[in-house]
C-alpha cells in the first residue's frame, strides 16, 4: 500500500520557511517582499483563487494588494497598470489571474510583465532560462512537484519519469525540471499510441492530462511513485485526480491524493517564487 503524500503538510512547511526568511529580510534590510493581483471580472473560481493566494501572503508576511477590474475593462488600462507596476519597487511580483474575460488579450498583458517579477515562471524568458539552465522564476506547479518529491525523499536522478499531459502550465515545464535533476523523461499525450505500456515504465509518474481516471489503476508499475495533478468533477461533485486512486494505491510506492496532494503546494511556490524574487531584486 502507497504512502500518502501530504501536500498540505508540505504546503505548509514551506510557508513557514517563508514566513521566517520573510522576516529576516525585513529586520535585516528594511524589505517587505509584495506581490501584486490583478483580477478582472467576476469569475467565482478566480475570486475563490486570489482570496486563497491574499491569505497565504498575509500568512508569510508578505504585503499583497489586488487591483480589481470590471469585464469590460479595457486592454490598454491594463497594459498602463503592468508598466506601472513594473516600474514600482513596492511590488516584486506581478500576477495576472486567469482566465481574462474575452476579447482581452491576455497573452499580450502577460508579455508586458517584467520577467524578473514574473512569479507565476510562465513567461517566455523563464521558460527559456529553465530550458538552458540558467537561474529563473520556475513555474508553480511543476516547482511544487519536484519540492514534494525532494521532500519525501523520491529519488528523481536516474528515474524513468513518464508525463502525462504536455500543457505549458504544468507537463512542458516540469519535463525540462525534471531532466535538469537528471530523470530520463517521457511526455506523453491525447496522441500517445500504447500509453499503458509507457506509463507501466515510469518509475515517477505525474499525470496532469485533466481528464478523470484516464491512468488506470493496473497501469501502475509496482513501486513507482504517482503524482497526480488532475481536478476533476465527478457525477457526485467530489473532486477525483486523472489516475484511479484506489487501484493505484495498491500499486505504487508514492501518491498523491485529490484534493490535498499537488494543489497546496502552488500557492505556497507562489509565496517561495515571490520571496525569491525580492531577493533577486535586492542583488540586482
Amino acid at each position: 500500500m502507497a504512502q500518502i503524500i501530504d501536500g498540505k503538510n508540505v504546503a505548509l512547511q514551506v510557508k513557514l520557511e517563508v514566513k521566517e526568511q520573510v522576516a529576516r529580510l525585513k529586520a535585516q534590510r528594511s524589505v517587505i517582499p509584495g506581490l501584486a493581483v490583478v483580477l478582472v471580472g467576476d469569475d467565482p473560481a478566480s475570486a475563490v483563487y486570489v482570496r486563497n493566494k491574499q491569505k497565504a501572503c498575509d500568512d508569510v508576511g508578505i504585503h499583497s494588494r489586488t487591483f480589481s477590474f470590471s469585464a469590460d475593462v479595457e486592454q490598454r488600462e491594463l497594459e498602463i497598470l503592468i508598466q506601472e507596476l513594473n516600474k514600482n519597487p513596492q511590488y516584486n511580483g506581478i500576477l495576472v489571474q486567469m482566465p481574462l474575460p474575452k476579447p482581452l488579450d491576455a497573452r499580450a498583458l502577460l508579455n508586458m510583465i517584467d520577467p524578473d517579477k514574473d512569479v507565476d515562471g510562465l513567461l517566455p524568458v523563464n521558460i527559456g532560462r529553465l530550458a538552458i539552465g540558467e537561474d529563473a522564476l520556475y513555474p508553480c506547479t511543476p516547482l511544487g512537484i519536484m519540492v514534494l518529491l525532494q521532500r519525501y525523499s523520491i529519488p528523481v536522478s536516474g528515474a524513468h519519469a513518464v508525463i502525462v499531459g504536455r500543457s505549458n502550465l504544468v507537463g512542458k515545464p516540469l519535463s525540462l525540471m525534471m531532466l535538469a535533476a537528471n530523470a530520463t523523461v517521457t511526455v506523453c499525450h491525447t496522441r500517445t499510441r500504447d500509453l499503458p505500456d509507457i506509463v507501466h515504465q515510469a518509475d515517477i509518474l505525474v499525470a496532469a492530462a485533466g481528464r478523470r481516471g484516464i491512468i488506470k489503476g493496473e497501469w501502475i508499475k509496482q513501486g513507482a511513485a504517482v503524482i497526480d495533478v488532475g481536478t476533476n468533477r465527478a457525477e457526485n461533485g467530489k473532486l477525483t485526480g486523472d489516475v484511479e486512486f484506489e487501484q493505484a494505491e495498491k500499486r505504487a510506492s508514492f501518491i498523491t491524493p485529490v484534493p490535498g496532494g499537488v494543489g497546496p503546494m502552488t500557492i505556497a511556490m507562489l509565496m517561495k517564487n515571490t520571496l525569491a524574487a525580492t531577493e533577486r531584486q535586492i542583488r540586482s
